[in-house]
Order: C-alpha cells, then structure tokens, then sequence
C-alpha cells in the first residue's frame, strides 16, 4: 500500500503503535507527514488511562513524532451501561468503543488539516479487523478521507518486544470497565497503582 497522505494515526496505547508506527515511517510516511492521536475514553479507571498516555508519550518521543491529545476520560457513561441494547443502539461494547473512537479520530482530523486515517488498532490479532476497517471507511468517506488499512498482525509479537526494549508499561486488559473486570489481573492492577 502506498501513502495516502498526511496521515492522523490513532493509537489504542504505546506498545501497539511500536510496530504500526516503525513500519509506517520506514514504509509509508515521514515524520513530517504523520502525527499520533490519542482519544480513547474507553480506557479504565483514570489510573489507567493516564498510564497509557504516559507510555504513548514516550512512543511519540521515541520517534520524534507529533502526539495530538483530545481529552475525554468517560466513567460516569460506561459505568451506566445504558448504550447497550436494547435500551441503546450499539449491539456490543466493543461496537461502540469502535465506532466513537473512529468518529472522533474522522473528524479531529478533517478539522485539523489531515486527509488520511488509519489506526494501530490493526496490530492487535484480538482486535476485530473486519469490523474496525469498515467503521473506518465509512467514517472516512463521511468526513471526506482517505483510509489507510494495514494488517500488523503477524508482527504484534516484535512490537511487543519493541515496547520492552524501550521498557514500556504492557497492559494486561484491552481498556474498558468490562474487560478489566473480567480480567484476572484486575486486583493486581489496582494494587500496582496503589503502590
């Protein structure tokens, strides 16, 4: 895939842009035609979602990269659970973590001067890769972009090794209240921040 253009990158958190953003500059684009975005107010608690932003900042300097922050730490509304059907309009958590995540990064970056989208979401081989590319280009053409796809999957265990090399925090859960409190380091993880 050739470069599209000047390119707003989501990421998800800093061990996942390791590879996608390696690949992209030594591939695809330069430091001077992409910038990270960070918006995921999917993530939880806030301990949390500080955490992530941190070690995307230290991604951001690694590369000597622009990191565009749009605040939006949303608690109070997941914890409520009322988006999910059949009181609201999303068939799944995962529906609307996708979809409200790609709208913003969509239009963040029609405002701010970038034609081009794509996310490190891609990386993941527990992401739905069918789902998040479709939600993309309709996203995209809505707001008048171009979408970048790229399959990272097969690299996920290099840029994990990457994210250590620069001794970054590997999360244990994908973000939400639901997946930490399924996961089972949801104690450990408390008692981390704790410390």
């Amino acid at each position: 895939m050739s470069s599209s253009g000047n390119l707003l990158l989501h990421c998800c958190c800093g061990p996942c842009a390791m590879y996608p953003v390696y690949d992209l500059l030594q591939n695809y684009h330069s430091q001077s035609d992409m910038s990270l975005f960070w918006y995921n107010p999917n993530i939880h608690p806030e301990f949390e979602w500080n955490r992530r932003l941190d070690n995307l900042k230290k991604v951001s300097e690694h590369y000597c990269l622009n990191l565009l922050i749009k605040d939006g730490f949303m608690q109070e509304y997941w914890e409520k659970k009322e988006y999910l059907k059949p009181n609201g309009s999303y068939d799944s958590r995962c529906d609307l973590c996708y979809d409200i995540r790609i709208e913003e990064t969509c239009k963040y970056a029609a405002e701010n001067g970038f034609d081009t989208v794509s996310t490190t979401l891609f990386v993941s081989p527990y992401q739905q890769h069918d789902k998040i590319k479709l939600i993309f280009e309709d996203k995209a053409q809505k707001y008048g972009l171009s979408f970048e796809y790229h399959d990272w999957r097969e690299n996920f265990r290099e840029g994990q090794k990457m994210a250590r090399d620069i001794e970054l925090y590997r999360q244990k859960y994908c973000g939400c209240i639901f997946s930490l409190e399924e996961s089972d380091f949801r104690d450990k993880i408390y008692k981390s921040f704790e410390k």
